[in-house]
C-alpha cells in the first residue's frame, strides 16, 4: 500500500462538490462530459471541469475524448473530454490489513482440495506458493540489509510491520487481525507457511518461520536457523 498516494486520493473526496461530482459520474452508465456534470449538480461549467480534473489528478477518474455526434471528419466538431470511474481501487486500513491476500489463499486451497488434496495440506500448500511467488517477484529487487532485511523489507510491503532484531524478524502488526481473533488456528497457520514461503522464494535460506504468540503483534516471528 502507497499510504501517501493512497491517502491523497481519499482526501481528494473531502471537499464537497468534488465527492458529489465522483459519485455522480461513478453512478452514471456512460462516461460523462463536464456541461452534463455541471448540470447535474447545479454548479459552474468551469468549477465542475476543475474538480473532475482534479479527481483525475487523484487516480480516482479517468478521461477520454470522444465526438459525442458520433460523426468523423471535417466539420463533425471538436471532441468531448468524458470521465468515468478510474480502474484504480483506493483502500486506506490503519494498521494495515490483507483480508484480500487470505481470500486468495483460501480460494488456491479450495481448488486444491477439489483435485484430491487434503484440506489441511491444501491450505499449507496454497498459504507457501502464494508467499513463494511475492518472495520471488521481490527478490531481484529488494535492498534490506543482508537476509533478514530482504525478508523485512518484502514483508512491510504486504502490511507486516517488521523490527529486525538479532536472530530474526518480529512482525509488529497482523494483516489479517479479525481473522487470526476468531480462525486462529487456520489462519496463523496459514499466515506460517506463507512467511516460510516469502523466505524461500528470496531466497532465505537460513531463515525458519515460526508461531511465536504474544500480546500486540503477528503470532509468527522468523528466525536465523544456522
Amino acid at each position: 500500500m502507497d499510504l501517501g498516494s493512497t491517502a491523497a486520493g481519499i482526501g481528494a473526496l473531502a471537499d464537497d462538490t468534488r465527492r458529489r461530482l465522483y459519485e455522480y459520474v461513478v453512478a452514471q452508465a456512460d462516461p460523462v462530459g463536464r456541461e452534463q456534470a455541471a448540470d447535474a449538480l447545479g454548479i459552474a461549467l468551469h468549477k465542475a471541469s476543475f474538480h473532475l480534473d482534479r479527481l483525475v489528478g487523484e487516480g480516482l477518474l479517468e478521461a477520454e475524448y470522444r465526438r459525442l455526434s458520433g460523426r468523423s471528419g471535417p466539420g463533425a466538431g471538436r471532441p468531448s473530454k468524458l470521465y468515468r470511474r478510474a480502474d484504480r481501487q483506493l483502500t486506506v486500513s490503519l494498521p494495515p490489513r490483507r483480508y484480500d491476500l487470505v481470500g486468495e489463499i483460501l480460494a488456491s486451497a479450495v481448488g486444491r482440495v477439489g483435485e484430491g488434496a487434503s484440506l489441511e495440506a491444501a491450505l499449507r500448500e496454497a498459504a507457501r506458493a502464494e508467499g513463494l511467488d511475492l518472495g520471488r517477484g521481490a527478490g531481484s529487487g529488494a535492498t534490506g540489509d543482508g537476509t533478514l532485511g530482504a525478508l523485512a523489507e518484502t514483508l512491510r510491503s504486504q502490511g507486516y510491520e517488521p523490527r529486525v532484531t538479532d536472530d530474526g524478524v518480529v512482525l509488529a502488526n497482523c494483516p489479517f487481525d479479525a481473522l487470526a481473533r476468531k480462525h486462529t488456528a487456520l489462519v496463523c497457520g496459514l499466515n506460517r507457511d506463507f512467511v516460510q514461503g516469502v523466505a524461500d522464494g528470496l531466497p532465505c535460506s537460513a531463515v525458519e518461520a515460526r508461531l511465536d504468540p504474544a500480546p500486540g503483534r503477528c503470532c509468527v516471528t522468523a528466525h536465523r536457523t544456522g
